[in-house]
Order: structure tokens, then sequence, then C-alpha cells
């Protein structure tokens, strides 16, 4: 059996180290403790991020616990009374089967895969700046064909307004030959009236209408050159963009509706619940949205809103300048008729007048003529051979009872006072005659005067309804206005050929 050697008293030290030596060894053995610790902790805390690493003074699941008490599922109450489960937000990839959703995982040393992940990270910057491109392209090319596209509503309106320009070029021309065509009238015709006064008042009011539609053009000229400038600035942006990325065999509208954008300008957009739209960035000088780009595309956004206020402007004062250019031309046409209504009327009772008058010349030279009959029966025979016996004053009875102072014959001076009579009535008819025949005259004179009058007015209302049709251009009209002169007589056809 073994011996059992009695416990040795504790207040005897037995052991044979010395004290120095066995606390050198703690001091080391509790330094590697230490660095093993410290190295592990440090180990782990570079592979973790910081919270996931557990506090050394809390027990383990009670630190666990805690550290996943954030990723579990929260419980919502609805309205209804019944509940919804919902992850916690914040990144990271969410596990439905676990109801767990751990955050995203931070990496704080390169891992092996560094080398490809670098490389991806560098291939989401490419794309990102070819997407980047690839919008800012497509919204300079959107705002280009806007920006043509107003360009030719802009031309059409600009040749419209031109058309109407040239229909008030013209009605000036129409004016000017009728003013033209007035003076063949006769002096006494061209007494100032109505008429005169309506083609005044019209060229003052196309003269007014030829300067406002003329700053019409030069307005729209100047906003057709700044759009064509900016049409060209938004294709060399547009061109600069698209050096950077080679396009996808995708439309360019296509990459606006992916981005939300249904408009450039968001003139008209429309909203959509199946994309989101993107914001426009902030302008970048090293970017893909640079500072030149923006400012094209506020510029064609400035100048569409100006061009379509322009265009309404333009259309709206050709409309009303045509409407009042017709109404012009009806109401000088209307004085016209009615001044050819005056005439036709005043024509008519000269005529009238001419034909009583006619009758009463006639009466009077008729009863002229019988009393120069009268007068020479009553003056007697001119020659000798034609006195008979009862015709001479020396007759034997008239010498026998023309001795006798009282028995004076009358017979003597009253012939003589009967053919002074008749002489005197014969002169007075004889004037009357001639102022009838010089009131006939003149009266003539007025109604071949109101003749030729009324065949000008009528010839001036024709030459306007036939002139104003529009197709009669503005050269035929120059051309009819620049071949004659009232003041001298029209060229005739022989003439002109002999020059």
């Amino acid at each position: 059996m073994p011996v059992l050697i009695p416990p040795a008293e504790r207040r005897q030290d037995t052991r044979v180290g010395a004290p120095a030596w066995r606390e050198v060894a703690k001091a080391m053995t509790q330094k590697a403790h230490h660095l093993t610790d410290r190295c592990g902790q440090e180990a782990v805390t570079m592979w973790q991020p910081k919270d996931s690493v557990r506090d050394p003074h809390v027990a383990r699941h009670l630190c666990r616990a805690a550290y996943i008490l954030p990723w579990r599922f929260r419980v919502e109450m609805l309205k209804g009374g019944s509940t919804v489960e919902k992850p916690p937000p914040g990144e990271g990839v969410t596990l439905w089967k676990g109801k767990m959703k751990p955050p995203a995982w931070h990496a704080r040393l390169p891992l092996p895969m560094h080398r490809d992940a670098r490389a991806l990270q560098t291939a989401e910057v490419v794309h990102a700046h070819a997407r980047g491109a690839r919008l800012a392209a497509a919204r300079l090319c959107r705002a280009q064909h806007r920006i043509n596209g107003q360009l030719r509503l802009l031309l059409r309106q600009r040749e419209a307004t031109d058309r109407r320009l040239s229909e008030v070029r013209k009605g000036l021309l129409i004016n000017q030959q009728s003013c033209k065509l007035r003076g063949y009238r006769p002096k006494s015709e061209k007494v100032p009236d109505k008429a005169d006064s309506m083609l005044t008042w019209e060229r003052e009011e196309l003269q007014s209408m030829k300067r406002k539609m003329e700053k019409d053009m030069e307005k729209s000229e100047a906003l057709l050159k700044a759009l064509a400038s900016c049409r060209d600035t938004l294709a060399f942006c547009c061109k600069d963009r698209l050096q950077a990325v080679d396009l996808m065999n995708q439309p360019l509208d296509k990459v606006l509706e992916q981005a939300g954008r249904h408009s450039w300008v968001n003139l008209s957009r429309v909203p959509s619940p199946r994309t989101q739209g993107q914001k426009t960035p902030p302008p970048d000088p090293v970017g893909t949205y640079t500072p030149e780009c923006a400012t094209a595309l506020y510029e064609a956004k400035r100048l569409l809103m100006e061009s379509k206020d322009t265009l309404l402007e333009m259309a709206k004062n050709e409309e009303a300048i045509q409407e009042q250019q017709q109404l012009i031309s009806d109401r000088v046409c209307a004085s016209l008729a009615q001044k050819m209504r005056e005439t036709l009327e005043l024509k008519e009772r000269m005529n009238m007048t001419l034909g009583l008058m006619r009758g009463t010349i006639h009466r009077c030279t008729k009863f002229n003529q019988e009393m120069y009959i009268t007068r020479g029966l009553i003056k007697g025979p001119l020659s000798k051979s034609h006195l008979e016996t009862r015709e001479k004053l020396d007759r034997p009875l008239v010498r026998v009872y023309q001795r006798h102072v009282g028995t004076q014959l009358p017979e003597a001076s009253r012939l003589a006072q009967g053919t002074d009579k008749l002489q005197r009535h014969i002169s007075h008819v004889e004037k009357n005659l001639k102022e009838l025949l010089a009131t006939h005259k003149n009266l003539t004179g007025s109604l071949n005067c109101k003749k030729t009058g009324y065949e000008v007015d009528y010839n001036v209302v024709r030459l306007r309804l036939r002139q104003r049709h529009p197709h009669v251009c503005y050269e035929q009209a120059q051309r009819l206005v620049n071949d004659w002169d009232p003041r001298t007589p029209p060229r005739v056809e022989s003439d002109a050929a002999a020059k």
C-alpha cells in the first residue's frame, strides 16, 4: 500500500524556485496572454464593423441579442386593426424567410476579389458617365428637334406675313392707281369730295399697317437668327456629348422616357406612374451636363417661349390686318359707288334740262325767223322795181292830204315806230337765244364732264376690284402704275413700239 505523506504546513514555503524567477515567468505569461487577446481583437475588428465587436464587459449571449435586435422585422398596426411586418429601413439584403435584415457589410481591408471589385466599380462609373452623356445628348437632340420645329413654324408664319405685307403694299399701289386715274377727270369734277378723303384715309391706314408688319418681319428675322444660332449651339453640344460614348441601339426618346423626362423643358410633361423622373443635375464643368449644355438648353427654352408669343402675335396681327384692309377697301369702293350714283342722278337731271332747253331754243329760233320775215314785210321791198303804188308815200291821195297841217297822215310814223319796236324785240330775242345757246353749250360740256367723271369712277372701282384679287401680284400692280401718268396722255402702242 502506498505510504501517505502528511501534508506540509502552508505557512512554510516548500517551493524550490526563487520568487524572482517565478515572477518573471508570470509576467511573461501575462504579457503573452494580453498580446494574444489584443491581436485577436484587432484581427476581428479589421474584418468586421466596429459595432459588430462585442463588449468584453457584457455577457456573450446578451451582447449578441442586443446586436441582432435591430435586424429583426418590426410589426406595425394598420387602421383596420390588422398588423403587418416590415423590414427595418436602410441598406442591406432582406432575409424574408428568416425575418431579418442584416446591415450592409463594410470591409476595412481589401478582400481577395478587390481587383475585380475595383474593375466593376470603374465599369459602373463608366456606365454612369455613358448614361449621363446619353441623357444629355438625348435632351440636347430633343431640344434641337423642338427648335427645328419652331423654326419651320416661324418660317411659315413669315411667309404668310410676307404675303400679307405684299397685299398691303399692293393696296398702296391700288390707292396710288386710283388717285392717278381720278386725275383724268375734268377740272369741274375735281372738286374735293368724300371719295378723295376716303382714299387719303386708306393710304394713311395702309401705311400704318405696312409699318406694323415691317416691325413684325424685323422682329421675326431677329428671332429667326437667334433660333438658328441656338440650334447650331445645341448641335455642337450634342455632337460633343456623343463623342464621349458609343450610343447603344436605343432611340433617344426611349432614353428620355427611361429618365422620366417626357419633355426636356417641362412645358408639357405628362405624369407617368411607371417611371420616376430624374432631376436635372447641376452643371458640372467636368461632368456630362456641362455649363455650356445648361446655357444652351436655357436659351432654347427662353427662345421657344418667346417664339410662341411672337407667332401668336404675328398670326393675330395678320388676321386683323387682313380684315381691316378688306373693310377699308370695301368702304372706299362703297364711297366711289355712292359718288357714281350721285353723278348719275345729276347727269339724268342735266339731260332732262338739256331736252327742255333744246325745245325752247328751237321755238325761239323759229319765232325769231318769223319776226325777221315780219320785219321784212313791214319795211317793204329792197328794190325800187318791186315797189307798188300802195307802198309809195307820194301817192296823189297822200300828197293832197299831206299839205294841210291838221291832216298829218300816221302811215310813215307808225311804220317807223313798228319797225323800230320790232327791231328791238328781235334784238332781245337774239340776246336770249345767245344766252340759251351758251347755257346749252355749258350744260352739254358739264354733262360730258359728268359722263367722264362717272366713267372714271367706274373704272376706278373696276380697277380696285380687279387688282386686289389674290392672283394679281405686286409686280403687275407696280408695272401698271409705272406705265402712265395722269398729267400726260397714256402712251400709244405705236409710240412705244417706235421708241
